[in-house]
């Protein structure tokens, strides 16, 4: 839809690998919010998960092309090419990059759980709207989380933010958090590395290209921090 400034969402993981659950939970963030387009920020590496079993960057980002294929996702490893470390670094850089853009962040419950442990989380929350989406067995922590008790006071409903987006409308605030509910997907790439250790092998070839960059993906050693 034509608005002036696309609205896109960021959805960052590792991708370790891209499955169907990836899909399908962006698919109804896109309708739930009105977005015009996702990309999906594959994170170069994450300290608060195990390194252990963590595929080449090349391999998960083919992967999640492979599973974003016909879908208005652009799969980007842009946080390699930028140097940055923590994710409100990689907002504000991707704001400033694209002043032309309005963002969201989504976000698992699972990862608002543990939002308070991000480097400066508050700001990270003024810099652009969060949508949370439920997760099967994370609601209850994301409830009693120390960042939920401080976003709580932002709650907006999805309606309010696809309103914010319309033409002269005005601009929507942050911190503003959207709770999103959908059928849960119990999909988990944790699940599928066990019933198949060895995928990247699948995901092989010359250097994936950048959904937003358009430059070369190449395997870095480099790691991403929250």
């Amino acid at each position: 839809m034509s608005r002036g400034r696309p609205v896109t969402g960021l959805l960052g993981g590792s991708f370790n690998p891209a499955h169907a659950g990836h899909r399908r939970v962006t698919l109804f963030a896109m309708a739930a919010l009105g977005l015009d387009e996702v990309w999906w920020l594959v994170s170069p590496g994450n300290p608060l998960k195990p390194q252990a079993g963590m595929a080449p960057l090349t391999a998960r980002v083919r992967s999640a092309r492979a599973m974003a294929r016909n879908a208005p996702i652009r799969v980007t490893a842009i946080e390699r090419e930028l140097g940055t470390r923590y994710t409100v670094d990689t907002l504000r850089a991707l704001k400033a990059l694209f002043p032309r853009r309005r963002f969201v962040w989504l976000m698992g419950a699972d990862n608002l759980a543990q939002f308070h442990r991000w480097k400066n989380w508050r700001q990270l929350a003024r810099e652009m709207p969060i949508a949370v989406i439920a997760r099967p067995g994370y609601d209850d922590q994301a409830l009693a989380s120390p960042a939920m008790a401080w976003l709580r006071r932002y709650r907006s409903s999805a309606a309010s933010f696809r309103n914010a987006t319309l033409p002269n409308r005005g601009e929507w605030s942050a911190p503003a958090l959207i709770e999103l509910r959908f059928d849960p997907d119990s999909r988990s790439a944790t699940a599928i590395r066990r019933a198949d250790p060895d995928w990247a092998t699948r995901f092989t070839g010359p250097p994936p290209r950048d959904g937003v960059t358009h430059s070369l993906i190449h395997d870095t050693t480099q790691a991403r921090s929250v």
